[in-house]
């Protein structure tokens, strides 16, 4: 069976074909098609050479472009004889009639569709608005902050990822911010410290304050299985669900299992990875792990009880030379804002923590503590 492909554009009645004359039906589609309009072109005005008139073409060139498709379609789609008006082929007027019914089921979401393309694009013309690209591990507040700016003219185009990959970006010049999270009191030498500090340098990088937030286990519904942490996870024999590899979750993990003296291989379940906190909580509701470590907003998603384990810092982090971007200084603004800290405290599991602040690396996280000189030999 041969296969044919027909291409559509996306218009409207005031785009493209404004000046044509045909049918009030082709005119408001608003997936256009060359073909069909030729064939509505014919037949309306009965000719070619009129057809080919309204639509502001030759008639040389409607002759070839119908000729040229009755040869890839192996189908007459004009009945002409010379002295008569030029009428469609039944497979032309077939053709016609299923278009018309394609366009009227997909009217509706194409409507839409446009509606949201020019919302869009209407961003690129306001010279108010504000568009900041922003790679970040997984997390529910940031969805809430995306919805918060956005009616405020701050375009937040988030892509959620690992955080360590979310800072590599940033390194990369593939987005001005990124989001990564830390146990609130971290290690001079802990897992963390090696992972981060060689992609983050004090003077270059600057930290922006945006969450304090609760990590724990995600359980069953009134904790039947009485697990009260790791140790009873592995103690057990329970199953649990992880993060994959380059997620802070999954760092955070580590991080817990080496500070208890706890190994992967006493974890079954260690190699099951999910992709963020939502696919954990539902791996758990659907009874395919028994627990698994996440934030607390997850865990209330799904129906799931929470057994809180640690808390965290999420932080922003960009370049010290974009702090003064205007896209930047837009978000913290809205970040400082009563409105959105309000908005943040009323989310299960999140506290604010100095929201739109500027911190310095040196002085939150304790990996890049300067060695004190030593003192200079008498001469």
């Amino acid at each position: 069976m041969s296969k044919i492909e027909i291409s559509y554009s996306l218009g409207s009645e005031n785009s493209g074909l404004h000046a044509l004359d045909l049918s009030k039906q082709r005119q408001q589609a608003l997936l256009r098609n060359a073909l069909m309009d030729l064939l509505q072109a014919v037949r309306e005005h009965g000719s070619i050479a009129a057809a080919a008139k309204s639509l502001g073409m030759s008639y040389r060139h409607v002759w070839g472009e119908l000729k040229k498709w009755e040869t890839k379609l192996n189908q007459n789609l004009i009945v002409w004889e010379k002295g008569m008006p030029a009428e469609l082929s039944e497979f032309a007027s077939k053709l016609l009639w299923a278009e018309r019914q394609a366009q009227a089921r997909l009217a509706a979401p194409i409507e839409a569709l446009m509606a949201e393309l020019e919302r869009t694009f209407a961003v690129a013309f306001d010279p108010d608005a504000h568009l900041l690209t922003l790679y970040a591990s997984h997390d529910d507040a940031l969805v809430r902050l995306r919805e918060f700016t956005a009616s405020q003219s701050l375009h937040l185009d988030i892509r959620f990822c690992g955080s360590v990959d979310a800072v590599r970006a940033l390194n990369e010049g593939r987005c001005e911010l990124a989001g990564f999270h830390t146990l609130s009191q971290p290690r001079l030498n802990s897992l963390s410290a090696q992972t981060y500090k060689p992609l983050l340098k004090p003077g270059k990088h600057k930290l922006i304050g945006f969450a304090k937030r609760t990590q724990g286990l995600l359980v069953k519904p009134g904790n039947p299985l009485k697990i009260h942490s790791l140790q009873d996870v592995m103690a057990k024999r329970l199953k649990y669900v992880n993060r994959g590899l380059g997620t802070g979750t999954r760092l955070l993990l580590d991080e817990l299992m080496t500070n208890q003296g706890l190994t992967a291989d006493q974890l079954i379940g260690y190699d099951h990875q999910e992709l963020s906190h939502s696919a954990v909580a539902n791996c758990i509701a659907s009874g395919q792990a028994d627990a698994g470590l996440a934030i607390e907003s997850a865990a209330l998603s799904s129906g799931l009880d929470f057994v809180p384990l640690v808390s965290e810092n999420y932080w922003l982090v960009c370049l010290k030379s974009a702090l003064d971007s205007p896209p930047v200084q837009a978000l913290r603004k809205h970040l400082a804002s009563p409105e959105w800290q309000t908005a943040l405290q009323d989310m299960l599991g999140y506290q604010e923590n100095q929201s739109g602040n500027v911190h310095s690396l040196s002085k939150e996280l304790p990996w890049w503590a300067l060695k004190p000189r030593k003192a200079r030999k008498a001469s």
